[in-house]
């Protein structure tokens, strides 16, 4: 029962916050780079991170990460899956990387050209904004991060992410 629990429990939206509506997964597919994140440890160290999202079966998306690891000097990636929620046209997803273990995976900002995102987990510990180039402009990098400091996020603490090119030694 308490695996159950710890399932479902980890996939909800913090209160106070909708996902996007309209949600179109065909153009939300591809490469997708870290702009600026919350810290956590299963990101601690890396840089150029990167995920891609493609089609797994008729009603899923394959999520591949990749990071560079700046201590190991290597490439670091994780793949997962990630299923809709609720309606397909809601920017709600539960998405996991171990197991049976869902975490959500919510898309509360996304511009209409499909060029920059912000993301939530199931509390306000995670956020990301993600861009379809490594850079994002300044103003919309504002105007993010003044609409999650809205919401609740702390964004004194967002880490941005470092884009220039590495190789492994």
């Amino acid at each position: 029962m308490l695996a159950f629990f710890f399932t479902f429990s980890c996939v909800e939206i913090p209160k106070g916050i909708q996902p996007v509506k309209n949600f179109k997964l065909e153009k939300y597919l591809g490469t997708w780079y870290e702009i600026a994140r919350l810290d956590h440890r299963f990101e601690r160290g890396l840089e150029n991170i990167s995920a891609s999202y493609s089609r797994l079966g008729i009603d899923g998306v394959r999520v591949l990460n990749k990071g560079f690891d700046t201590k190991k000097r290597k490439w670091k990636t994780a793949e997962g899956k990630a299923y809709f929620i609720g309606s397909s046209n809601e920017g709600s997803l539960k998405v996991s990387f171990f197991g049976p273990f869902y975490g959500g995976y919510h898309i509360i900002d996304l511009d209409e050209a499909y060029s920059r995102v912000m993301i939530c987990g199931p509390n306000k510990e995670y956020l990301w904004i993600l861009s379809r180039e490594p850079t994002l402009a300044l103003s919309e990098l504002e105007i993010l991060t003044k609409k999650a400091k809205k919401l609740g996020f702390d964004v004194d603490n967002l880490i941005y992410v470092d884009h220039e090119p590495k190789t492994p030694k």
